[in-house]
């Protein structure tokens, strides 16, 4: 039987670096093709075509960059003899990017989108394992129709509910809560579970000027009328539990409502979705009769992925927040 084709899109990363002496650190050098030489064995599973489309850290990356990302693979989905795309980037912003290419690739294709924690002047350099685990995913049957994953430590994870969680580990991408979408077992992707519905934002905007803040004990309005004032377009407030912040916080998220711009309230918790449960000064109910949209169980920064791409496609509150809270909160 013919092996299938994956298409190998490279954008720099941790897995692309190596120790340059005179700076002292891990700077992007590797090209893919490089890389790739690294990857033993892979010939026998898969025919892979290499393509670099940037050489990057991933503090670097931007929206921009990621909706030319977006169009860049949907032109290899589309073509026939490519079965999948795998990813590589680095960890830092890799599950933000997944995330954005899960709410806008619409291909039923597997996507999958990977990295490293150790370079490749480190020993145990994990690149070559996790491309190797990235490539069996693309070529599995079962990953067709599950939306972007995220594969790490042969752990294949949805790029919906993966976040990563050290520093350091080499398992560092976590499902909280859920767990894995499934394993690479013997070059095979074996699954733990289904998948529930994917939210899709059909747009080739995106809406950059998304401000995220993160509440703290007697953290004020300062800073959220600041952008306020600034033209920000949308706020992500990381609350408190279940989606509560401090009273003097409370008048800043006023006053942007006030202002029509749409505020995100999710919570700074690891798990657990965010609610009106409460009804002091600075609750969840506060929030909710302010208009405030809620995040479910979403991370700060995935909300904001999620809400610039809801204002490149529309400025209507509801429609807004059916991308957030439908399936969800009704």
């Amino acid at each position: 039987m013919a092996k299938k084709k994956v298409a190998i899109v490279f954008t720099g990363g941790t897995i692309s670096m190596t120790v340059d002496e005179k700076v002292g650190a891990a700077i992007p050098t590797l090209s893919g093709e490089q890389i790739m030489s690294m990857v033993t064995n892979i010939d026998k599973v898969a025919d892979v075509e290499v393509l670099n489309f940037d050489e990057i850290p991933g503090p670097h990356i931007t929206p921009e960059r990621m909706m030319e990302l977006k169009d860049y693979v949907n032109n290899l989905l589309i073509r026939e003899d490519i079965s999948g795309v795998v990813i590589t980037h680095g960890t830092d912003s890799l599950e933000e990017t997944a995330y954005f290419l899960d709410l806008t690739i619409t291909s039923i294709k597997p996507v999958i989108v990977t990295g490293a924690m150790r370079s490749s002047s480190e020993l145990g350099y994990d690149g070559p394992s996790n491309l190797s685990a990235a490539v069996c995913t693309a070529i599995s049957k079962e990953a067709v129709g599950k939306g972007v994953l995220i594969v790490l430590n042969n752990e294949v994870m949805l790029a919906s509910e993966a976040t990563k969680t050290s520093t350091l580990s080499l398992n560092t991408f976590q499902s909280i809560g859920s767990g894995p979408l499934g394993i690479i077992d013997c070059n095979e992707l074996v699954l733990y579970k289904n998948v529930s519905d994917r939210t899709i934002i059909d747009t080739d905007s995106v809406e950059s000027k998304v401000a995220l803040f993160k509440s703290g004990v007697g953290m004020d309005e300062e800073f959220i009328k600041f952008a306020t004032d600034s033209g920000y377009k949308g706020i992500i407030i990381e609350a408190m539990g279940r989606g509560n912040i401090p009273p003097k916080m409370y008048e800043g998220v006023k006053y942007a409502r006030e202002n029509n711009v749409p505020v995100v309230i999710v919570s700074r918790c690891h798990s657990g979705r965010v609610f009106d449960s409460y009804g002091y000064l600075g609750s969840g109910k506060d929030l909710r009769n302010l208009g405030c949209i809620f995040g479910g169980d979403l991370p700060g920064q995935k909300a904001r992925i999620k809400l610039m791409l809801a204002l490149g496609k529309t400025n209507d509150l509801n429609e807004i927040k059916d991308f957030f809270e439908k399936g969800i909160y009704y």
